[in-house]
């Protein structure tokens, strides 16, 4: 069967992209203050920290060695909802630290910045998702991870890139058809893969959308053994190219038990801290972003995921702000397909790895 497209709807919101921050360079010294202060604040207020693979290393860090968790989309949830402390520290973006409070409405959920968004959260807007929704009654509505509380709730299932390709051949072979938001580059592969019938919203994330064939075709012959590992987030004519197509916990395996000494990577940056802790040996390049004429080779960095650091993770804890608050009976409808997800998940053991500093 074959996917189709959503036409484009003219009220479709420009998503603005704000420039990737930059945080004053700490010496060793004063990073290591930085997070004794945070160990400290912590242990004080029953906090445990979860970051996802994008964010900074020293983030990522600090969550293992304080019993806490890095991890993708879909482990971050899970984490968060089996912890039995009373505050959740989220360092990624913002519909990561609303699942966590979809989960766990009586816990105290912070984030080092409420503006840390998504492209593909932003480019899908509720009440435009909830009328293409209603259009098409017949379909069993299932939402990527990346979107707000309020898609989710308009949603049958919400699946992230590490279990969508399972649920969706799950549903598939019980006959149902498929109506995918909001990206449609993973929508397409997962379409593929499976042979699902679905309709997909035409969104798209601003990091992966700008990997380049043509530029890694080149890339490739310069660095003939390298293995292309490829988030299935990007365009279909770089994941064509790819040795490897899967969620950032499947890249970082990919890196770890394959035998090339060299991977070609096509997600964002942040995700060599975890790769070059689990494969020290191994070569890491960054999959080309750059055109024609574009002044980097690779710009795949996502900026809201740059708006975590060590150091507004210390303010928030210190003045307990940026707390997130979601409406409740909205907050119990999203609930219903993100427990539909981790039980298919349970059920099927799929995404359970180590957690803390093991």
């Amino acid at each position: 069967m074959n996917s189709r497209n959503f036409p484009k709807p003219t009220a479709l919101p420009r998503v603005h992209v704000p420039p990737h921050p930059t945080w004053p360079e700490l010496s060793s010294e004063q990073e290591k203050a930085l997070k004794d202060r945070i160990r400290e604040l912590l242990k004080q207020q029953d906090a445990v920290l979860v970051a996802h693979y994008y964010t900074d290393g020293s983030l990522q860090e600090l969550a293992e060695e304080t019993g806490g968790c890095v991890a993708d989309s879909l482990e971050m949830a899970r984490f968060g909802s089996e912890q039995s402390a009373g505050t959740l520290v989220v360092c990624g973006v913002r519909f990561m630290g609303e699942t966590a409070k979809i989960l766990n409405p009586e816990k105290r959920v912070l984030m080092p910045d409420l503006d840390a968004t998504c492209s593909l959260d932003e480019g899908c807007p509720a009440p435009l998702f909830s009328d293409f929704c209603d259009q098409h009654p017949d379909r069993t509505v299932v939402v990527y991870a990346n979107t707000s509380v309020e898609v989710k709730a308009r949603s049958d299932w919400v699946v992230t890139s590490g279990i969508a390709l399972p649920i969706v051949r799950h549903l598939s072979q019980q006959g149902q058809k498929i109506l995918w938001a909001p990206d449609k580059h993973l929508g397409r592969y997962v379409q593929q893969v499976t042979g699902a019938d679905m309709l997909l919203w035409p969104g798209s994330c601003v990091v992966h959308e700008e990997f380049k064939s043509v530029a890694l075709e080149r890339v490739r012959k310069l660095h003939p053994e390298a293995a292309v590992l490829v988030h299935p987030e990007s365009p279909q004519a770089v994941i064509e190219q790819a040795d490897v197509v899967g969620s950032t916990t499947a890249l970082i395996n990919a890196v770890t038990h394959m035998e090339n000494r060299e991977f070609i990577v096509a997600t964002d940056g942040g995700i060599f801290h975890k790769m070059r802790q689990m494969a020290p040996g191994k070569s890491l390049i960054e999959a080309p972003t750059a055109g024609e004429g574009a002044t980097c080779q690779s710009c795949a960095h996502c900026p809201w995921m740059g708006m975590n650091a060590l150091q507004n993770l210390l303010q928030v804890l210190e003045r307990g702000d940026n707390e997130i608050m979601i409406k409740r009976e909205v907050g119990k409808r999203a609930l219903l397909p993100i427990t539909r997800m981790l039980e298919f998940a349970r059920q099927h053991h799929i995404g359970m790895k180590n957690r803390g500093s093991a």
